[in-house]
């Protein structure tokens, strides 16, 4: 049997596909028939975003995820379980950020990303009110919560901006 090249790329053509037959953590860069040459190399780990806007996604969850993880500190007087939630939450947000700069990423992770923030924005409607009054604290706004609720808004319209700009 004859051993092959896979040189396509995967749905959003950020990625090459690997070689079946390599493993997921090995790619196969030059393989020559006959079997007299065969070379493999590991792809970095590392994949750079090719669309600036990706930062700006980053950037985002870069500050929603902080903001929920110093939260954590005042919830916990709270309740442990809102203490634990608000650390989840910042977590998943460094988390997701942190694996777009991975080879792992898919394009199907921008529709997860936008559902995740838009489902942690609309968890704070049961915890502070349903109306603009959950945007309070002691009769002013709170700048806190505006701040993760206007990062984690804009991160739904950029997530869903990534995710019809990358190639199918």
């Amino acid at each position: 049997m004859q051993p092959f090249n896979v040189e396509s790329v995967d749905g959003d053509n950020r990625f090459p596909r690997s070689d079946r037959r390599a493993g997921p953590f090995i790619r196969t860069s030059k393989i020559v028939r006959m079997g007299t040459n065969h070379t493999t190399q590991s792809d970095s780990l590392i994949q750079w975003p090719s669309d600036p806007i990706g930062y700006v996604a980053v950037v985002l969850a870069f500050i929603t995820g902080i903001i929920h993880l110093v939260a954590t500190t005042r919830a916990i007087e709270m309740s442990v379980v809102l203490a634990v939630l608000f650390a989840l939450n910042g977590l998943g947000f460094l988390g997701g950020a942190a694996v777009y700069f991975t080879r792992f990423w898919r394009r199907s992770f921008f529709l997860a990303a936008a559902v995740y923030s838009l489902v942690t924005i609309l968890a704070l409607f049961p915890f502070r009110g349903w109306g603009i009054e959950a945007f309070y604290m002691d009769g002013a706004i709170n700048p806190i919560v505006t701040i993760t609720k206007v990062a984690e808004a804009f991160l739904v319209i950029v997530s869903v901006y990534l995710y019809s700009s990358a190639n199918n």
